[in-house]
């Protein structure tokens, strides 16, 4: 592998374990995400797909192998992790509002406290991303006045407000409402059309095939199958791939 090679990954995940106690979750994954690449991973409860996610920021620690996060190594002794998760955007099926703040304070308060933006440029940012994911008529509202869906796309423009190089989105939509899934993914279509790099974990297929460059199956801790979404989802070749897909077509 060139330098030119490596450089253009934004993250690099080698041989990924990690267990929770005896428990073994993730058992040597690999996988590379290249710059402005939408992949989605799929697969059953309990396969570890959120796992992997959360070592990439080491919300969860790895057991094992190594993760980089443009060239940097993850887990180094000498890695600022704080400063690696400010690049890193993440959004989860909870929103994590804070339910004193209006949506543009939400938005605004990471800004302030992380990035130390002054309060004028903050809440400028704050006002543009929430517009942004349609919620310009919703800025003083606090997220009890707003729907699911609408708490989840205040999230997205939190996430957006840090300038992250890679959004991860875990489960975004699975606590909502089904009328108000449209709304949290035609977000997240306008970010990958607008080359966003970005991990989904997620069950919605239909995005899945439409806005992914590559779908990756996760079962057991380990990736079975993965390729272009038309591949994945119209020729399977794994049969545990197949079974997953046929109990939800």
């Amino acid at each position: 592998m060139t330098d030119s090679d490596h450089s253009k990954h934004v993250v690099q995940i080698k041989d990924l374990h990690k267990n929770f106690g005896s428990l073994e979750v993730l058992k040597g994954v690999s996988i590379q995400v290249q710059r402005g690449e939408v992949v989605v991973i799929l697969g059953p409860s309990g396969s570890g797909k959120s796992t992997l996610l959360r070592c990439v920021n080491l919300l969860e620690k790895p057991t094992s192998g190594e993760i980089y996060f443009e060239d940097e190594l993850v887990s180094g002794p000498k890695t600022d992790i704080n400063k690696l998760r400010e690049k890193v955007g993440m959004v989860f099926q909870s929103f994590n509002l804070f339910p004193h703040l209006t949506a543009t304070k939400n938005v605004m308060l990471a800004q302030r406290k992380v990035l130390k933006r002054s309060k004028e440029e903050a809440r400028e940012i704050a006002i543009k991303q929430l517009q942004k994911v349609g919620l310009g008529d919703r800025l003083d509202y606090l997220p009890a006045q707003l729907s699911g869906g609408q708490q989840q796309r205040v999230a997205i423009a939190r996430a957006l407000a840090m300038d992250p190089h890679v959004m991860l989105f875990d489960e975004a939509t699975s606590a909502l409402d089904p009328e108000l899934v449209r709304g949290v993914l035609d977000v997240m279509r306008e970010l990958a059309i607008g080359g966003m790099t970005m991990i989904v974990v997620s069950h919605e297929m239909g995005f899945a095939r439409e806005v992914a460059d590559r779908a990756v199956f996760m079962d057991a801790g380990v990736i079975v199958e993965e390729g272009h979404p038309d591949d994945v989802f119209d020729h399977p070749q794994n049969p545990r791939t197949q079974d997953f897909l046929g109990h939800i077509s």
